[in-house]
């Protein structure tokens, strides 16, 4: 009889995949073994592991110039990274290695790449696109950008009214200067529509898909001091192969070709964030099949209006950084509640440290590090704080959680895989945490000229002593 955790996952899934394999009954994550991290560092433990990240830019880069030969597009492909996604540094000194741009989110976002320019890990001929609902001191940084020599930084207009704050910054520094500036580089957000069932139709962001070509003609054309380079298209649920989507997409380039004919210099199309980071054993996304499906439908609207296409910009943040994350546990007991509901109880907090599956019910996949020689049976599994939300009960592919039952003497660890987008920035990392559950221990992990992986640690466990201070005391 088959009932091991290896035969139920075996019977489930195509297994081993790229990144998991089993040996002994232990879990291997990129030919890494998780024990013997492990027993070096102990749980609660974040883990990032850096190839990772280059290997996703350099798929995404590979399918979209595939893509780009296949459909004979004639227009290029640029990368960007969003930093909201993780801002650790050491996943933007990984990203960067790989020739890519940036896009920012916020005032502080700014001062990042000025940062990042003193390490000399960036150049001033990046594109930056910065994003987002911009307050005074965001736009203030951008000009200050500009005016130090950064000409590819594009911010993408949100509103009418950050025009007016761009324009007026810039005038008054070019009164200042005693040589002429090159103009600006602009872009605009086309304010999409949400997907039916959201509360709302339309994006809070951007501007109306009406107002566009108005607000070029009466605005910015005569201005000399910005030049439109860009339009820019985000829908929330990233590029999916769906009537919404491809209705969208149709949408946006078509008011791209009306923005062409009377705006000659625009030149580039931003379609935003959207390739999804696995987040199941069971994933079936067809990234190839996408990539080329979406410049061949951005060719065919511009071919049938007669416009070259136009240059294409992705931002992808979580398929960038996601699935080099993971978060491991222990299993600290287990409580019988009644007769249909066991508790594994994990020795840290779902809130704290996985924010996104309390907070939008997010799913990430869910494997145990040892014990897959030994039977299972259905779990829930409860965090350490006192809220009744701080649990997790179904994965991705199914209603419900399988794990290893108990071994007396023997603890079982668990591991949470591709969680390194948000989940530190969302969790207060370094702040105060819900019930005062600390931080975990955060380790990187690379490998060396002989392939043989190496680990760092980045940051111990969160003591009480910063937590405290932080409060005051």
């Amino acid at each position: 009889m088959k009932n091991k955790y290896y035969d139920l996952v075996d019977q489930t899934f195509d297994f081993p995949q790229d990144e998991f394999h089993t040996e002994d009954g232990e879990l291997y994550f990129h030919d890494i073994p998780l024990m013997e991290i492990i027993k070096q560092y102990g749980t609660p433990l974040k883990i990032t592991y850096l190839p990772k990240i280059t290997s996703q830019i350099q798929r995404a880069k590979r399918m979209f110039n595939v893509a780009i030969a296949k459909t004979d597009y004639t227009g290029s492909y640029n990368y960007c990274y969003c930093t909201k996604s993780s801002h650790f540094s050491f996943v933007l000194e990984e990203a960067l290695k790989n020739d890519i741009n940036l896009e920012t989110s916020s005032a502080f976002d700014i001062n990042l790449i000025q940062e990042l320019h003193a390490q000399q890990l960036v150049t001033k001929d990046i594109f930056i696109i910065c994003n987002g609902y911009k307050r005074q001191q965001y736009i203030e940084n951008i000009v200050g950008l500009f005016s130090d020599g950064f000409s590819n930084i594009v911010p993408i207009l949100d509103n009418k009214n950050e025009y007016f704050a761009l324009d007026k910054l810039l005038s008054s520094a070019t009164a200042q200067s005693a040589h002429a500036a090159p103009p600006m580089k602009l872009g605009i957000r086309i304010a999409s529509e949400e997907e039916p069932k959201f509360d709302f139709y339309t994006s809070r962001l951007g501007m109306r898909y009406s107002d566009i070509v108005s607000f070029y003609e009466e605005q910015v054309k005569s201005n000399k001091r910005f030049t439109l380079k860009m339009l820019h298209f985000f829908i929330n649920t990233g590029i999916r192969d769906t009537a919404y989507y491809w209705n969208e997409l149709s949408k946006c380039v078509n008011v791209y070709c009306d923005l062409k004919r009377v705006c000659p210099e625009l030149d580039s199309l931003n379609i935003g964030g959207g390739f999804p980071c696995k987040t199941s054993l069971a994933a079936t996304y067809d990234y190839e099949y996408m990539a080329e499906e979406v410049l061949a439908q951005i060719k065919n609207i511009c071919t049938l209006r007669g416009v070259e296409e136009p240059n294409i910009f992705t931002e992808f943040g979580s398929f960038t950084v996601g699935e080099s994350g993971a978060t491991l546990y222990s299993i600290l007991d287990q409580k019988q509640q009644n007769d249909r509901e066991l508790w594994y109880m994990i020795d840290s907090s779902f809130i704290t440290t996985l924010p996104d599956t309390w907070g939008i019910n997010q799913r990430f996949i869910m494997l145990p590090i040892n014990h897959w020689d030994c039977e299972y049976q259905r779990v829930f599994l409860g965090g350490l704080t006192c809220d009744s939300e701080d649990y997790y009960n179904a994965d991705s592919h199914a209603n419900a959680i399988f794990l290893p039952k108990l071994q007396k003497d023997d603890p079982l660890y668990i591991g949470f895989f591709h969680t390194g987008a948000y989940q530190e920035s969302l969790g207060g990392y370094g702040g105060i945490q819900h019930c005062l559950i600390p931080a975990p221990k955060h380790i990187i992990i690379d490998k060396d000229e002989d392939g043989e992986y190496i680990t760092k640690l980045f940051a111990k466990e969160q003591s009480h002593k910063s937590m405290l201070k932080i409060l005051g005391y």
